[in-house]
Order: C-alpha cells, then structure tokens, then sequence
C-alpha cells in the first residue's frame, strides 16, 4: 500500500532527472580534467530531450496518437518514461586547439554552473513532494 503511494510518477521522473544530472556532472568534470589532453573530445549528456519526447509524445510528428472515443477505452496513460535512459554523445565535430582537443574551459564551467542549478531545483522539487506526502499522512 505505502508502496504505491511513495512510487508515483512524479517520484520516478524526479528520481530520473536527478541521476542524469549527477551523471552530466561527472561527465562536465571528465570534461574540465581533460582539458589539456591531446586528441581530446569532450562529451555531453543527452536526457531532458528524451524524457520530454517521452512524457510528451503528441509534440513529436511522427508519432501516431490513439483516440479515446468511449468512456469504457482503456487511458493511454504509458508514457514510456520508465524506459528513457541518458545517452553519451561524444562531439566530434569541432576542435578548440591545434593538438585536436575541443574542450572549452569557459563552456563546461557555464555547464557545471547550469546543471548544479538544475539539479538544486529538482531536489527542492523532491523536497515539496515528500513535504506534501508528509503532510497527507500526518492529517495536516
């Protein structure tokens, strides 16, 4: 009972963001470390994409949506998000120096910046979440 409570989307998608920042983070600093690496390439992680093609199929042309035409159909309520997983890219396509790295510094700092403040957000967002729930068990 309590399981089905706790585990509601909103905890999953929450859950989800929040690994995927604290991977782009790791991924921003290997980054930053390897900044003065020959032949480098930096890296970056793809996830709010995927996941908002996921929980929001209707915005992609391509998809075809079904239609609800009588009360007694089944809601289409499985939006995949379980199954959305961040993808490593590696970007090839430009290079900062002449030794073929193309990390720049100033860019994964704004990165590093950004995704901390992104990741802040979300556990504020967890924290209303959880407060509400304590709220509803506590009567209040």
């Amino acid at each position: 009972m309590l399981g089905n409570v706790v585990n509601t989307p909103v905890f999953g998608v929450l859950e989800m963001a929040m690994q995927a920042a604290n991977m782009r983070q790791q991924v921003i600093s290997n980054n930053i470390a390897n900044v003065n690496t020959p032949n480098f390439k930096r890296n970056e992680l793809a996830f709010e994409s995927l996941l908002a093609k996921a929980l929001y199929p209707e915005d992609d042309d391509e998809t075809l949506q079904l239609a609800k035409t009588n009360e007694k159909h089944f809601p289409n309520d499985n939006t995949g998000e379980e199954s959305v997983q961040p993808v490593l890219r590696t970007d090839n396509s430009t290079t900062m120096r002449a030794d073929g790295n193309n990390v720049d510094p100033d860019i994964e700092m704004s990165a590093l910046a950004k995704n901390t403040l992104y990741y802040n957000a979300l556990v504020r967002e967890m924290n209303v979440n959880i407060t509400k729930l304590s709220n509803v068990i506590k009567g209040q």
